[in-house]
């Protein structure tokens, strides 16, 4: 057990973990959403082929019959994201089991003009993972094999349809950890992951997937299969190839197979859990993390107490600290436990001696540091129980990180049950969430676009991790100029003429 330093108090009262799938899927089919071409008349759907007998025969003939689902209930979830914001309604659902098999049904799509919806675990936060219209959906979920484990190198090849938790379960058998870690791991896939270049908790040590990621394969709207699955932890050779397909959503191909470097599971973990009077004093703790924590320190969030209770009203989970107008947790990963024990213990003595911190827990017990970590984790979950909430991902200054929070109160005032934020404060992402009873465009009219405006005139992103998907895409020129945006078209008018892979997605119609 840590060492708990002066005022630290004992975590023995958190509660533990609940299965991330059962509570998204029960969040996911709690109730419906309007139509998204309901909610948003403005979106048209495109000139695509409307799917006939033929076209099933086709589907059946090369999947057989379990593995096209055309049932309406069955369909449901797969329309459906989880946290209640948008809904297609497709009537066919593709359940490939391998490449060659997403290469046919692709290639078929192309020639006959049907629009397509990759998707993997369905857990995207902006309207990315699901039918606008009634887009087939191509689930990857059946593809689910690890392909190969190089100990040695720590390169981990596994096929896009792997739940995130199922590789980390995995690598842990051989001290290994996938660099990646996120609230959804128990249901979210990697392909998923990469094609949304997913950022997570742990970025702040680990980097994002466009550095660890070392090859892919990946599947072209014609049908032809691009293979830049390299294992090397250099490969100089011509184009990346591989960025194309990290981080643009299923539009320019349909990830099938991924090549990871994976770092070697630290030795010794510790985690704190501090409270704080104001976000000027998370700005200082954070700069004295950088300088006193260094190499050790591999996760620095800030939680506000809105964010907090919703999940100890909501969902009953305990705090093992007492009411505070912010919060921390900050982990540390390294190889020698006495050794960072000292360096926590020294910086937490400081930070609570000089009243920079007003109280806190810290612990290395691996069910205690999950009990900490589902308070962070599970914030998203919770709020859903408020109602309809507008979600946000923003990269911003750290300076500027929580001012969105104060200005949305006021422009939002009694039409919200709560406005609250959160978020990544060692790499400048808050999440900002503004939560009502039910959907209003009143509301929306109130956010957006002035989120946007103001996100870019501070030469912020409006877009930190989440991706663009379904609902940013008008907003892409507050973060890209004309000119990328248009090379980005042309990208996509070579690689997907037909513009059949995920339409509405990403760039503007």
């Amino acid at each position: 057990m840590f060492v708990i330093v002066k005022k630290i108090r004992s975590t023995q009262k958190l509660v533990p973990l609940v299965s991330t799938l059962t509570r998204q899927q029960r969040c996911k089919f709690s109730s419906l959403p309007e139509l998204t071409k309901d909610r948003y008349p403005n979106v048209k759907r495109g000139n695509y082929g409307h799917i006939d007998t033929n076209h099933l025969i086709f589907f059946k003939d090369l999947l057989g019959e379990t593995r096209v689902i055309t049932d309406e209930s069955e369909c449901l979830g797969y329309n459906t994201d989880w946290i209640k914001a948008n809904r297609g309604y497709s009537r066919c659902v593709l359940k490939p089991k391998c490449t060659r098999e997403v290469a046919a049904i692709l290639k078929f799509c192309n020639e006959n003009v049907l629009a397509v919806c990759p998707q993997g675990g369905n857990t995207g936060l902006v309207g990315g993972s699901v039918p606008v219209f009634d887009e087939i959906v191509l689930s990857t979920s059946l593809m689910n094999k690890i392909v190969s484990l190089d100990t040695t190198s720590g390169v981990l090849t596994c096929e896009a349809g792997c739940i995130l938790e199922n590789l980390e379960n995995h690598l842990d058998e051989h001290q290994l950890m996938m660099p990646l870690d996120l609230g959804a791991k128990g249901s979210c896939q990697i392909g998923g992951n990469v094609s949304t270049n997913a950022g997570g908790l742990r970025l702040l040590r680990y980097g994002n997937l466009q550095g660890t990621v070392l090859g892919l394969e990946a599947v072209t709207a014609n049908g032809e299969i691009i293979d830049c699955l390299s294992s090397l932890k250099k490969d100089n050779t011509g184009f990346h190839l591989k960025h194309l397909f990290i981080g643009s959503e299923g539009s320019l191909g349909v990830v099938t197979k991924v090549s990871i470097q994976c770092p070697p599971k630290p030795k010794a973990v510790n985690l704190a859990f501090l409270g704080l009077q104001s976000f000027d004093k998370i700005l200082t703790v954070f700069k004295r993390c950088k300088h006193d924590l260094g190499e050790i320190m591999s996760s620095c969030e800030a939680i506000d107490a809105d964010s907090l209770a919703v999940t100890t009203d909501h969902l009953g989970l305990k705090s093992p600290l007492a009411k505070f107008p912010f919060y921390m947790v900050i982990e540390t990963n390294g190889s020698d436990n006495g050794h960072d024990e000292e360096k926590l213990s020294r910086f937490l003595e400081d930070v609570m001696g000089d009243g920079t911190v007003e109280d806190g827990v810290a612990t290395n017990e691996p069910s205690k540091m999950k009990a900490i970590w589902e308070l962070r984790e599970r914030i998203t979950e919770g709020l859903i129980h408020d109602g309809y909430v507008f979600k946000y991902d923003l990269s911003l200054p750290l300076e500027n990180f929580y001012s969105l929070v104060g200005i949305m109160k006021e422009r939002v005032g009694a039409d919200a049950v709560r406005v609250s934020g959160y978020g990544h404060v060692g790499d400048g992402n808050v999440h900002l969430n503004v939560a009502v009873k039910e959907f209003s465009p009143e509301v929306l009219h109130k956010i957006e676009p002035f989120i946007y405006e103001y996100t870019s005139k501070l030469n912020g992103s409006i877009s930190a991790e989440h991706g663009i998907g379904f609902r940013k895409t008008k907003y892409m020129h507050y973060s890209k100029s004309k000119e990328a945006m248009d090379l980005m078209r042309n990208i996509k008018d070579m690689m997907d003429p037909k513009w059949i892979l995920n339409p509405y997605k990403v760039l503007p119609q």
